[in-house]
Parts: structure tokens; sequence; C-alpha cells
């Protein structure tokens, strides 16, 4: 029995790897006819601050701008940067929880890395070997995975990965961004957002062009949009600074607010308040509704309305002049502000609705 299979094999002795993780490390090790090579993977392996071995691999492409960069990934988190060269560099980093290198050699194997260019496109795929059978889910704690990028600022991406937080520059270009398991954090887009979460927060700094956000487990937040704004969230708030097209804000779970909306409003939320500032005449009607809380609209003088707002649990309080036809209420109002205009219907079931002027 060679050294390595010995080692594994005192470790489970030691009690510091399961049954599991040493079949799974065995079955992996040069000479099984599985995942290994007698080769070691490429790149450099160094020791980390925190106990562990550090994997990094290279790779560096001549393109122009205007190109587009893909990573479909099993596992990691993807960070993305700009530059004003003509290329684009890629370091992928695998991180193991273990300074035994014969362990850490049969976990950074475990995924399989393909790099490819088409002209000024540049791809990058990232494929668990065998899942199931080589035991990721339990080897999953012991290797992070990592990809450091550098663009040219004009340059479109296209990335997904299913399991880890996304981070992008400021650039030029479409961004299409989507994880299974972690944060998207979006810089100053002078392009279309597209981008999708079901377990964390989506931050975009801001847009030139639409703006398509989702989470199922977080909250987002948007700063100025030239564009179309569409931001839907399960578990948490929604802020949008300011949007000149469209704004349709969904949450199940949370308030919210957009400081300055230049277009038609939609914000709905099942367990929070509404809070919506209109600086601009809408092209056609809004909606602003909750659940449980209150609903606040600030008006400025150049916007006219026809409102039509109504609460279960509260009062409707207006600071506008309005003529009012049949049975004066607490909980409903029905008028034209400012001479009238699209439809506004503004509702709680648990709260007030205030019109406010701006």
């Amino acid at each position: 029995m060679d050294e390595a299979r010995m080692r594994i094999l005192q470790m489970v002795a030691d009690g510091t790897l399961s049954a599991e993780e040493a079949a799974r490390l065995l079955d992996a090790l040069p000479g099984s006819g599985t995942l290994a090579t007698d080769a070691p993977v490429e790149g450099t392996t160094a020791a980390t601050g925190d106990g562990g071995l550090e994997h990094r691999l290279a790779r560096s492409f001549a393109v122009d701008p205007g190109g587009r960069f893909v990573v479909e990934a099993d596992r990691g988190s993807i960070e993305v940067h700009t530059s004003e060269a003509q290329t684009l560099d890629v370091e992928v980093i695998r991180t193991a929880n273990t300074r035994d290198p014969v362990e850490a050699q049969a976990l950074f194997r475990m995924v399989e890395l393909d790099f490819d260019q088409q002209g000024n496109d540049v791809s990058v795929r990232a494929r668990v070997q065998n899942e199931e059978r080589h035991g990721w889910h339990g080897a999953e704690r012991r290797l992070r995975v990592r990809f450091v990028v550098t663009v040219p600022r004009r340059y479109n991406l296209d990335l997904k990965t299913a399991g880890g937080h996304i981070e992008i520059d400021d650039l030029e270009g479409e961004v299409r961004s989507r994880t299974a398991g972690g944060s998207v954090h979006i810089g100053h887009i002078q392009g279309p957002v597209w981008g999708k979460t079901s377990g964390g927060d989506i931050a975009l700094a801001g847009c030139v062009g639409t703006a398509d956000l989702k989470t199922s487990g977080g909250s987002i937040r948007v700063g100025a949009a030239d564009g179309d704004v569409v931001a839907s969230t399960s578990g948490g708030s929604i802020t949008i600074q300011r949007v000149t097209g469209r704004t349709v804000a969904n949450t199940s779970g949370g308030s919210i607010t957009v400081d300055e909306a230049l277009n038609t409003i939609q914000a709905v939320t099942s367990g929070g308040s509404v809070t919506a500032h209109l600086a601009r005449q809408p092209s056609d009607h809004c909606r602003l509704e909750t659940s449980g809380g209150n609903v606040a609209v600030y008006l400025s003088e150049a916007v006219g309305l026809d409102v039509h707002a109504r609460t279960s649990g509260g009062q409707v309080v207006t600071d506008f002049p309005v003529t009012v036809q049949g049975e004066l209420r607490k909980t409903a109002l029905q008028a034209k502000v400012n001479g009238g205009g699209p439809e506004l219907i503004a509702r709680t079931s648990g709260g007030s609705v205030y019109l406010r002027k701006q």
C-alpha cells in the first residue's frame, strides 16, 4: 500500500476524516482509474494563513472590446474587474481546508476546468466530476472555489454559478448573472442588467437600460436606472433610488421605497410599507398596495392623477385640496389631484394612506 493511501487511512484512525470522505479521497488518488492522473494538478499551490492549501490556475486571452465572457460553474464565487487593456485574464483559486497535500490534490481534481476562446468570446466551465460517486456534498465544506476575472471595460458578461456570490465592477455592456446560493453585487453598468439569486441580496449601483432583478431570499437595492426596473423578492425589502422608465416592484416580506419615479410605478408588498416619490407625470396608471403597512405617495405639482385610495385599518390623509363627490370617509378617497390624469390606486389592509406634496 503506497504512502498516500496509508496517510488517508491514518487520518480515519485519528478521527480527522470520516469513512465516507476517506473513500472519496482514495477513489480520487492516482492509479484509481477515476478522477486522478499521475501528474499534479496544473497551477501553483501554496499554504494559506488559516491552515489550508490554496491552488491557483491563471489564463490570459487577447481580446478586443465588445466580446462576451461566459462562466458556467457547478460551484464557486465570481469576481469581475475591468481594465483598459485588450486582454481577458482569468484566475481560478481553489482552497482546500487541509494542510495534507495528498488530500488537497484529490479535492482540487474534483473540479474540472475547461477554457475556450472563439474570436473575442471567452468561456470557462467548471464541473464537479462524478458528484454523487465521489461524495461532493461531504467535500463541499472542505473546498472553496473562486473565479477572479479582469475584462476590458467594454465587454458583455454571462455568469452562472450553482453556489457562490457574484461581484461585478463598473463596465459598458450587457450583464447576465445568476447564482443558486449567494449575493449579487453589480456596479454601474452602461447596458441592460439581468440578475437572479435563490438565496441572497442583490445590489445594483446603476444602469443604462432595463434592470430585471429577482431573489428568493434577500433584499434588492438599485441606484439610478436609466430605463425600466423590474424587482422581485420573496423575502426582503426593495429600495430604488431613481428610475426614468417603468418601475415594477414586488415583495412578499418587506417594505418598498422608490425615491424618484419618473414614469409609471407598480409596487406591491405583503409585509411592509410602500413609499414612492412621483416626480414626473406618469404615462399610464400606477398602483401602490400593501397588506401590512402604510402607503405614502409624494407628488410634485407637475403630476396630475385620478386617486383611488382605500384602507381597512387606518385612514386616508391628503395634503392636496380635493373635491369629493358622495360620502366623505376617513378610510377612502376618490378624487382628482392636480387636475387629474392617469389612475393611481393606493391601498392598504393594515395601515394608512398618505398623499403628500413633494
